[in-house]
């Protein structure tokens, strides 16, 4: 039996994902994990009925995954009520993220009590020490620093999960340069060098970059004080047309889903596809000048894990940096996959991203003294 239980919470734009951890001498095994589509929903009932199928009868440790952690939060944070207070004052920069992230926080707390611990391990944490070239906007200093505005970062977890996985998978060496890819329902690309981000997608919010399941990533910001003026838009109706409206969803005028998109015979569907291709493809293009060139791409998250065709539109085009994919081994991929030839220069890979894994670790060192060793 395991000395301890960590419980963690990952509350992703559109789902919820409970795991629970046995914790031995700072060894961590699985031990149950459920999804469910339902983020916001009734979380006191979500989880007692996880903590009962299971036969989970007490936890050590709760650790939830929150998005943003602005200037404040650059690692694991155990929580009270003055750091949820800075975490909901942070909302209004990741609106579908840090609320919901609060809900499961109070749920926990009415189902597991006031003296189980719990821990916010932030996404933007991992690019907390980004360049300050990747991370300064060309906005005036003064604003900057009455605001605390500049690129954070997201999806933190899910491209240091990569980079692990891959450094494993190269225990012979202890560098590289690699352009890591977390393409679900949220999606963003990060360049990091021997494990340090140099640069990532998203920025000041999840907003920005890559195009999204209802997300517009990078867009002209004249545009939107154009809309406001056309359209006679306030900023909470830019920010639900840019967070809710917009990505594949906006440009398919049918679906965010690139499952359903990819059945479609839409035009303005395939539009979307390629769009969304296109940008990170870009992206890579930018990020192997950051770099100076790369040891490899990584692919994570529900589409870039599932979508072959998408990985091979999104890299259709890269031969001339020495990339060449392997299709017979992208179409057939299945868990942790190389998916580029024998004789390409850039390795290829496909992750499963393991956010769940990353969140019980940072937990460990919160664990209460009786439940350790």
């Amino acid at each position: 039996m395991p000395q301890s239980t960590i419980l963690t919470v990952n509350t992703g734009s559109s789902s919820i994902r409970l795991s629970a951890f046995g914790s031995d001498d700072n060894n961590l095994r699985l031990l149950f994990s459920e999804r469910s589509e339902d983020a916001a929903g009734a979380p006191q009932e979500l989880l007692r009925t996880f903590l009962q199928k299971h036969s989970l009868k007490s936890v050590d440790v709760v650790s939830h995954r929150v998005v943003h952690g602005g200037v404040r939060f650059a690692s694991a944070t155990l929580l009270n009520q003055e750091t949820e207070r800075a975490i909901g004052e942070l909302s209004h920069l990741a609106p579908l993220h840090n609320p919901r992230a609060l809900l499961w926080i109070a749920a926990c707390r009415a189902v597991l009590g006031d003296r189980t611990p719990q821990v916010a391990v932030f996404d933007t944490a991992f690019y907390a020490h980004l360049p300050a070239v990747a991370a300064t906007y060309a906005l005036p200093r003064g604003l900057c620093r009455k605001h605390d505005i500049r690129r954070f970062g997201f999806h933190g977890l899910a491209h240091s999960s990569m980079w692990n996985s891959w450094r494993k998978l190269h225990p012979q060496t202890s560098e590289g340069r690699v352009i890591s890819l977390q393409l679900g329902s949220g999606c963003s690309i990060s360049a990091v060098s021997n494990g340090v981000p140099q640069d990532t997608s998203m920025g000041f919010s999840p907003l920005e970059g890559l195009v999204m399941s209802t997300r517009c990533g990078d867009v002209d910001a004249g545009l939107l004080t154009f809309l406001q003026r056309e359209e006679n838009m306030t900023p909470d109706q830019v920010e639900s047309l840019l967070n809710t409206k917009s990505g594949l969803r906006g440009v398919s005028g049918e679906s965010g889903d690139m499952r359903e998109l990819m059945e479609s015979q839409s035009p303005n569907a395939q539009l979307a596809i390629e769009l969304f291709c296109y940008r990170a493809r870009k992206y890579i293009g930018s990020y192997l000048a950051v770099l100076g060139g790369a040891d490899a791409i990584l692919f994570g998250g529900g589409v870039g894990e599932n979508a072959s065709v998408v990985r091979e539109r999104i890299l259709s085009g890269l031969e001339w940096c020495g990339l060449v994919l392997d299709r017979d081994a992208n179409n057939a991929a299945q868990g942790e996959t190389r998916i580029s030839a024998p004789e390409s220069r850039i390795e290829v890979w496909v992750i499963p991203v393991d956010e769940s894994q990353v969140l019980a670790q940072e937990a460990i060192a919160f664990l209460p003294a009786s439940s350790t060793r």
